[in-house]
C-alpha cells in the first residue's frame, strides 16, 4: 500500500504536472511572462527551503532578507527578456546584468555581516550559507530564464528549446525511478549519499534523457540541425548533471537530518526536492545548446 502511495503521486506529476508545464512553455505569451513569474515564485520558495535546511546546523542571516535578494536576483533576470514587452524597448544592458546583479547581492550580504552582526564568531557560517543559498536557488535557475529569448535565423525558438531541457530532465528522473523499481532491487548502495539508488535505476536515467533527444531531433529537426551526435551527447550530460543534482540535495538532507525539503508538493516533499535537477542542469544545457545550434 505505501508503494502505491509513492506511485500515483509520480505518476500524476508526469502525466498532468508535466504537460501542463510543457503547455506554459509552448505558448510565448509575452516573451513567457507566466514561466517568468513561475520562475520568481519557485526560485523564492525554493531559497526558503534551503535557509531551514541549512538552519539545522548553523545560524543564518535573516530569512527575509535572504529571499528579498533571492527575488532580486530572478527578477532583474526576468525583466531582462521582458522589458520590450512591458516597455517597448530593449533592456539597456546584456545578460551580463545578471552576473553583476548576484554580485552586487554578495556584496550586499558582506556589509550586513560587516556593519549589523552583533558577534562574529558564526560569520562564516551565516555568509557561506547566504551566498550558497542565492547561486543555488536564484543565480542557477536564471539560465531558465535567460533561453525565454532563444532564436534562430530571426525565429523565435526559445519554446521548443526549453521544452527540450525540460524533457531530458524529466525522462531521466521518471526512467531512473522506473528502471530502479523494475531492475534495481540487487544493485543499490554503490552511492553512500543515496543509498536507495541503483545502477539500474542510474542507466535507466541516462537512457530517458538521451532518448528525449533523439524525440526532440525528430520533433525539431529546423532546431537541432547537424548529426545526432550532438543532442545524444547533450541528453548524456543533462543525465549526469540532473543526476549530480539530485544527489547533491540528497547530501544536503542527510548533513541537515531531513527527510525532505518541504511538503509543498504531494509525492515530492518541497519545490526544491523537484527542482534540483533542473537547478545544476540549466546552466550546462544553455551553454551546450549554444555551442551546437548558436548563435541564440
Amino acid at each position: 500500500m505505501s508503494s502505491v502511495k509513492k506511485i500515483i503521486p509520480r505518476l500524476g506529476i508526469f502525466f498532468i504536472g508535466l504537460p501542463l508545464l510543457l503547455a506554459v512553455i509552448l505558448f510565448p505569451w509575452g516573451n513567457h511572462l507566466p514561466l517568468h513569474v513561475l520562475i520568481v515564485t519557485v526560485s523564492a520558495l525554493a531559497a526558503s527551503e534551503a535557509y531551514d535546511i541549512f538552519l539545522t546546523k548553523t545560524k543564518l542571516q535573516p530569512r527575509w532578507f535572504i529571499i528579498l535578494l533571492d527575488i532580486f536576483i530572478t527578477v532583474v533576470a526576468s525583466l531582462t527578456k521582458l522589458f520590450p514587452v512591458l516597455f517597448g524597448r530593449e533592456f539597456p544592458v546584456g545578460e551580463e546584468i545578471i552576473s553583476y546583479t548576484f554580485i552586487s547581492a554578495m556584496l550586499i550580504i558582506l556589509m550586513v555581516e560587516v556593519f549589523f552582526a552583533d558577534s562574529f564568531e558564526n560569520s562564516l557560517g551565516r555568509i557561506s550559507a547566504s551566498i550558497f543559498i542565492l547561486l543555488y536557488t536564484a543565480y542557477l535557475i536564471t539560465f531558465v530564464s535567460r533561453m525565454t529569448t532563444f532564436s534562430k535565423g530571426g525565429k523565435d525558438i526559445s519554446s521548443q528549446l526549453i521544452a527540450e531541457f525540460l524533457l531530458m530532465v524529466c525522462f531521466c528522473d521518471s526512467f531512473a525511478w522506473f528502471f530502479g523499481v523494475l531492475f534495481g532491487k540487487n544493485n543499490k548502495g554503490f552511492i553512500k549519499a543515496s543509498p536507495n539508488k541503483s545502477i539500474a535505476g542510474f542507466m535507466g536515467g541516462i537512457a530517458g534523457s538521451i532518448g528525449a533527444g533523439i524525440l526532440g531531433f525528430y520533433l525539431w529537426p529546423e532546431i537541432f540541425t547537424g548529426s545526432i551526435v550532438k543532442i545524444i551527447f547533450t541528453g548524456f550530460i543533462m543525465a549526469l548533471t540532473s543526476i549530480v543534482g539530485d544527489l547533491t540535495e540528497s547530501v544536503m538532507k542527510r548533513s541537515a537530518g531531513v527527510k525532505n525539503s518541504g511538503n509543498i508538493i504531494p509525492g515530492r516533499g518541497g519545490i526544491l526536492d523537484s527542482m534540483d535537477s533542473i537547478l545544476m542542469s540549466a546552466p550546462l544545457y544553455y551553454m551546450l545548446i549554444s555551442i551546437f545550434y548558436g548563435p541564440l
